[in-house]
């Protein structure tokens, strides 16, 4: 079927005409040889039946008057037909009266039985004609004649029309051949150019080549036509997308060289702002603690803890700055993807806040052979605050428990960080990863609500992405994929 559906147009076109012209001549030949055979044996019993009438006839006589011989002589006027192999005529009781035979060598054969109220009877069979017919006088039966006839010359009409049939056909498809080959050029020639105005366009991207109609039909006009207003519409189409194309590269190029001399300016304005907001804010934190410890006896309980305020707001300030320009770094920090073994890097996260807070009794369940595609620094840090939050909402608890994983997702694999702390509700879990959004009062557990969402830019980065699940007092799981 791969080898049929390989072929030219050429070739299908001419098997299929000499197929089709080879289907009507042997369903010809077929037909009228069929035909032919039928009116040789129809013709060949009326035959048989009028010798039979004929012999009867003049049989009669010798009947009546008990004359074999005379039948006998009857029969021998049969010998003028050689296709008679052997004839006969017996009485009514089915004694043989007389006989007839070809040669010595025939066989004579016993009279066939008339049907009940037949007056004649054939049958024809593969080598043989058999012929029985009543012989009446005076309305009155008499006698039985019986004829028997090859058919060796049906056998040599048969060949002989066999022979002609296969002439004929093998004539008849030559020239069909011929005559396809007149015409095919004329039909396939446009398609076969088509076709290779169409390999052309497709190697080459040039869709200003035309195909030519001359010499086509009025179908293959219409489809040249129609092809080539097509290769025209591409070509058009093509020049509006290369016109577009150096447009928008050229807006791409302007667009960059703008965002990079604005991220260029946003980092000079935000290292300015970190400068110039820390230097006050670090006025403020010491001379607080200079007027805590030179003037605290002058001072009651109330002012000491308006001074303790000042300085806890100065140090949040100075950590909210400190996370805001972590999470600028984040954005803008060049990207180098390695294989980072992330059950490592985990356990020493791990490992260094137990040591912060050696009395708490945290269990860490970390797998091994967990292992990423991602850069090493950016990973670091999303992981340090992920652990860092499990560690944070699970302060309030005794006994704590923070587990790092691998789950299928999708076909692939998430990586997980999940605690049995504090949780959250889940209604308001899409405000996790936002930019100082925080589900937990400041005195419950510290914080600028900047982590996460350091944690979603850099998962994103990655081309991942970042998703929450837990309750309240039930603990959270944080999964990502890179």
């Amino acid at each position: 079927m791969h080898q049929v559906k390989n072929r030219s147009i050429v070739e299908k076109l001419t098997r299929m005409s000499m197929l089709v012209s080879g289907i009507a001549l042997l369903l010809a030949c077929v037909s009228f040889i069929a035909f032919d055979m039928l009116t040789y044996r129809t013709n060949k019993v009326r035959s048989l039946s009028t010798q039979a009438q004929i012999i009867g006839s003049n049989a009669v006589s010798a009947l009546l008057f008990n004359d074999p011989q005379s039948a006998a002589e009857t029969l021998s006027a049969l010998r003028a037909a050689p296709s008679v192999v052997s004839a006969g005529i017996c009485t009514l009781d089915g004694r043989v009266f007389a006989s007839y035979s070809r040669d010595a060598h025939t066989q004579v054969i016993v009279p066939p039985l008339l049907p009940a109220g037949e007056a004649e009877a054939h049958s024809i069979g593969t080598e043989q004609i058999d012929l029985v017919r009543l012989i009446v006088f005076k309305n009155k039966a008499t006698g039985i004649v019986w004829i028997r006839s090859d058919v060796q010359e049906l056998n040599r009409r048969l060949q002989r029309y066999v022979g002609i049939a296969i002439v004929v056909l093998l004539a008849s498809l030559w020239a069909a051949f011929l005559f396809s080959s007149t015409y095919r050029k004329e039909i396939t020639g446009p398609i076969v150019g088509l076709a290779e105005i169409a390999r052309v366009v497709s190697r080459d991207k040039n869709y200003s080549v035309r195909a030519t109609s001359a010499g086509s039909t009025a179908e293959t006009s219409i489809l040249v036509d129609a092809f080539n207003e097509m290769l025209a519409q591409i070509q058009e189409r093509d020049k509006e997308l290369l016109t577009a194309h150096s447009e928008l590269e050229q807006r791409v190029r302007d667009r960059t060289a703008e965002l990079a001399a604005a991220n260029k300016e946003l980092e000079s304005f935000s290292y300015s702002v970190s400068h110039d907001l820390r230097a006050p804010l670090r006025s403020i934190d010491g001379f607080s603690s200079a007027l805590l410890e030179d003037c605290g006896p002058q001072l009651d309980q109330s002012g000491k803890d308006y001074l303790h305020r000042v300085r806890a707001a100065s140090q949040r300030m100075s950590q909210l700055i400190d996370d805001m320009l972590n999470l600028a770094r984040v954005t803008r920090r060049t990207m180098e993807r390695e294989t980072v073994d992330l059950s490592r890097l985990a356990k020493s996260i791990a490992g260094d806040l137990s040591k912060e807070e050696p009395g708490r009794q945290v269990e860490f369940s970390i797998a091994e052979g967990l292992t990423a595609d991602a850069d090493s620094g950016l990973l670091k840090i999303a992981m340090q605050n992920l652990i860092g939050n499990a560690w944070k909402y699970t302060s309030a608890h005794q006994h704590a428990r923070i587990e790092v994983g691998r789950v299928k997702h999708n076909g692939g694999s998430a990586y997980f960080v999940r605690d049995d702390g504090a949780g959250f509700d889940p209604r308001y879990v899409e405000r996790l990863f936002g930019a100082f959004q925080r589900l937990h009062a400041a005195t419950e557990f510290p914080g600028t609500g900047i982590g996460l969402a350091t944690v979603q830019r850099i998962i994103h980065r990655h081309g991942g992405e970042v998703w929450a699940e837990g309750g309240v007092e039930s603990g959270a799981t944080f999964y990502f994929t890179l």
